[in-house]
């Protein structure tokens, strides 16, 4: 399949200098996550439009016979029916499954990343940039945090991510985080970040904006709210994890 892809000359992402990091330590020091809002001074309008622009999104949904990668080719070709019987069988398994339904841009790893220039990539290296990790070690404390992966993510009209809590052993995964690209929304289009409270009785939730951090300890039971047809355009957001190790 042929994507058209829009060759971008390197863009500069710079961090906010005004941040109140100290503020920003003690609530996540206090309470396990922390919002950071206008985390870019530069750069985040430019990464919202090209995600804006993309035409190659993956409609990724889980199923009983593993993940099912949908490219918009692929999804065109499905009949109402075909896609009426995954989107029930979904709504089936989340009543007892761990479930998702989003659409992704994935990153590759950096020993793949060679001569790629497109926003998204470029910034995942700023992600894992000396001076990204300095300011996730000064907010988390983690002294041996050494690397951010991360996908772009898109979730539209009944898109959802039922509870995790992102432990998986051999992963190294100290922080999750949730990077914002979503300049206009509402609490009542869902798409929120839920935090989970003791047995699922109680829930904080966040809702989507623009140029803003959610960053949380691992593990730690969340999940995001599906969103609903009301909402006028998809929830953006960069999301990944902080690890340790090499």
């Amino acid at each position: 399949m042929h994507i058209k892809r829009k060759v971008e000359a390197a863009q500069r992402f710079e961090i906010n200098p005004e941040l109140d990091r100290d503020a920003i330590r003690r609530e996540y020091d206090e309470v396990g996550r922390v919002r950071i809002y206008g985390l870019l001074s530069v750069g985040a309008v430019e990464l919202y439009e090209h995600l804006c622009e993309r035409d190659d999104w993956i409609h990724l949904v889980c199923t009983d016979d593993g993940i099912l990668e949908l490219d918009p080719e692929d999804k065109a070709r499905l009949s109402a029916e075909e896609w009426a019987k995954i989107e029930a069988r979904g709504h089936e398994r989340v009543r007892g499954d761990f479930q998702y339904r989003y659409h992704a841009l994935r990153v590759p790893p950096p020993d793949e990343e060679r001569g790629r220039t497109d926003l998204v990539t470029q910034f995942a290296r700023a992600m894992r940039s000396d001076a990204m990790l300095d300011l996730l070690r000064d907010v988390t404390g983690y002294d041996k945090l050494s690397f951010a992966d991360g996908q772009a993510t898109a979730y539209d009209h009944g898109d959802y991510l039922t509870g995790h809590d992102d432990g998986v052993e051999g992963k190294n995964r100290l922080a999750a985080y949730v990077f914002g690209l979503t300049p206009y929304w509402r609490i009542e289009y869902g798409g929120l970040l839920l935090f989970h409270g003791l047995n699922d009785r109680t829930v904080e939730g966040n809702v989507p904006r623009f140029n803003c951090l959610d960053l949380f300890k691992v593990p730690q039971q969340h999940s995001v709210s599906v969103v609903t047809p009301a909402a006028p355009h998809r929830r953006y957001a960069v999301t990944g994890w902080l690890r340790g190790g090499d």
